[in-house]
């Protein structure tokens, strides 16, 4: 068993608990008329200065531990709003990363960023779930579903007015998100079997979507330096999901401020 095959476990297993104490009907119900205002995900990504950076909060991974032992994800979202973020990315599982759906609202009534909510999506439920804790985005992780499950989330997504980041790990991904119909959609870096990070992995799958104007490209994990984010931009890259080597910083807020000082 992978790790993303223990991580999709647990997570069935946390739907089903959560269904048990709120009914989907319920749910779904709050989703369609009682959600905060959106914020516009994609559209804060296309309208930022360059670099566009959604910066990301987590504190853990289970490929490094702990990250940040003194993770407060209001502060750091706060200090990412100073250095100049275009979104940010909140990590909602618990188990693996550390971290809450009650995070989304905790950060929403204290930043005007848009907020992607970051997690292991299976279900519609977890969508409407995104969509009342004040997300503006969710993520939808190709090698974590099959493709009739990756349009019906799709569809979800757009009936709730998120937008969906949907994420690829490589070029016959890419194509499988591409078939689809995936607007935005966001390239990891970082090898799901071995954790081995490649911006070469950016560059490769890019090419499946050069001729597709209608798709916003995100290049996620392994970004540390101006130069990294001039590499991507430059093979076609619109946008950069960074998470880990901000959270490691003392001031997360000033070393986004670094990393966007791309010459």
């Amino acid at each position: 068993m992978t790790i993303l095959d223990e991580i999709l476990a647990r997570k069935r297993d946390e739907v089903a608990q959560r269904r048990s104490l709120v009914s989907a009907e319920e749910l779904a119900e709050r989703a369609a008329a009682g959600a905060p205002d959106l914020r516009g995900f994609r559209r804060a990504l296309e309208a930022a200065p360059f670099p566009a950076v959604i910066a990301e909060l987590k504190r853990q991974s289970p490929s490094r531990g702990v990250i940040r032992a003194d993770f407060d994800p209001v502060a750091c979202a706060e200090a990412y709003e100073q250095g100049g973020a275009a979104a940010l990315s909140v990590l909602t599982d618990e188990p693996f990363f550390g971290g809450r759906l009650e995070y989304l609202s905790a950060i929403r009534a204290k930043v005007d960023l848009p907020l992607l909510r970051k997690d292991f999506l299976i279900d519609p439920y977890q969508i409407d779930e995104a969509r009342c804790a004040g997300a503006d985005a969710v993520l939808l992780i190709v090698a974590a579903l099959e493709d009739e499950r990756l349009e019906e989330l799709l569809r979800h997504a757009a009936e709730r007015g998120l937008d969906a980041l949907v994420e690829v790990h490589d070029r016959a991904e890419a194509q499988r998100a591409r078939n689809v119909g995936a607007r935005l959609v966001g390239v990891n870096n970082r090898n799901l079997a071995t954790f081995e990070v490649d911006l070469g992995t950016t560059e490769q799958v890019a090419e499946v979507f050069k001729d597709d104007l209608a798709v916003l490209l995100v290049s996620e994990s392994g970004i540390h330096t101006p130069g990294d984010v001039a590499r991507l931009a430059a093979a076609g890259a619109s946008a950069f999901l960074v998470g880990e080597s901000l959270m490691v910083e003392p001031d997360p807020g000033e070393a986004l401020a670094r990393l966007r000082r791309v010459v």
